[in-house]
């Protein structure tokens, strides 16, 4: 299966999600989902990412986040791996504790986008059996084959003020908001605290299948047709299709390969670029020789006037290494997964 892209933009909108591995709690108690919170507010501070809006449901969470800094995978990478460390700790276990790989769907920043997200995020505490709004519940309603009684909407609207872990109690005016969490700009966009709440709780009311909101589950881009064909003009392929990952993938520059090689390896590359046989060094060519587009000698001249040959023989003894080395081959994984993501800039 093809790993879903990253496009990390400055001042880019995204809905980010993450679920639980194989479905199960990555919230135990109240403790955890306060950390979780205070791990939000620390990212804030550490990633200058701003946090607009949050839903935390026992397998899974939401964000609604802005990212002036172009950063939002290595934020929310943090993240994960913060929280992942501490929970294991504290409810000692091993083991990862998300399914894989964040999603990430970046927002057009214009027109209604960023708000129906917000909508969306909101609704999940209610979006249950329980209270008629699952998938088919939603769908029956939605159609008008079936209207929900008094008491059931009662019910929804209760179930939506009362839930604790979502930033929708403090933009209603339930509860006063976190100093990290960000709402003047989403309460300007809908026309104030009143209009946010009566919009979403009238989707709770009607029950409706949202088309709208319903796009962000299966896209990498949520919005207009002219702002995805500017994301495919920008990153030149916006396909989920393996062959043109690869071709996103492969060409990186030597000094964000070395960047990310020095990360892993606690070292600066000026310490083992000379060292035969280094395997910080020889990790550098490696990832270069298949991620960067470059040939041997080129490749050798942008680390220090390296013979190509030398450049081969290195990535030869490193491929062969990593087929009896575990730890080294996580550690080249860990390099590849912290390169997998497309930076965009402004021009």
């Amino acid at each position: 299966m093809a790993r879903s892209l990253r496009i990390n933009i400055a001042g880019g909108w995204y809905h980010i999600t993450n679920r639980g591995t194989e479905r199960r709690a990555i919230y135990g108690d109240e403790r955890d989902y306060r950390h979780f919170l205070e791990l939000l507010g620390e990212m804030r501070e550490r990633y200058a990412v701003q946090i607009h809006a949050y839903v935390l449901m026992p397998n899974h969470y939401h964000l609604l986040i802005r990212t002036p800094e172009a950063n939002a995978s290595r934020a929310i990478q943090w993240l994960n791996v913060s929280y992942g460390v501490w929970y294991n700790r504290r409810h000692k276990r091993v083991g990862p504790i998300f399914q894989g790989r964040f999603k990430s769907v970046l927002i057009e920043s214009r027109g209604a986008w960023v708000l129906e997200a917000c909508y969306y995020l909101h609704l999940n505490p209610v979006r249950v059996k329980a209270l008629g709004l699952d998938k088919r519940g939603r769908m029956v309603e939605g159609r008008g084959r079936q209207a929900a009684g008094a008491d059931q909407l009662r019910l929804r609207i209760k179930a939506l003020r009362a839930y604790r872990w979502s930033s929708y109690r403090a933009y209603a005016g339930y509860e006063r908001k976190a100093k990290w969490l960000e709402t003047a700009e989403i309460l300007k966009r809908c026309g104030g605290q009143e209009q946010l709440r009566r919009r979403i709780e009238d989707y709770v009311k009607q029950g409706v299948e949202e088309s709208t909101l319903a796009i962000i589950k299966a896209r990498v881009v949520l919005g207009s047709e002219a702002f995805l064909e500017a994301m495919r003009k920008r990153v030149k392929s916006l396909s989920k299709e393996q062959p043109d990952r690869k071709v996103m993938e492969r060409f990186l520059a030597i000094p964000r390969i070395i960047e990310a090689v020095e990360g892993i390896c606690g070292r600066k590359w000026n310490d083992f670029r000379d060292v035969k046989g280094d395997w910080g060094r020889d990790m550098v060519l490696y990832v270069a020789r298949y991620r960067s587009g470059k040939t041997l000698k080129e490749i050798g001249e942008a680390v220090g006037n390296m013979n190509y040959k030398a450049v081969g023989k290195a990535v030869e003894r490193f491929q062969h290494r990593l087929k009896s080395d575990t730890l080294l081959a996580a550690q080249t994984s860990r390099c590849l997964h912290d390169l997998s993501f497309v930076e965009i800039r402004p021009q």
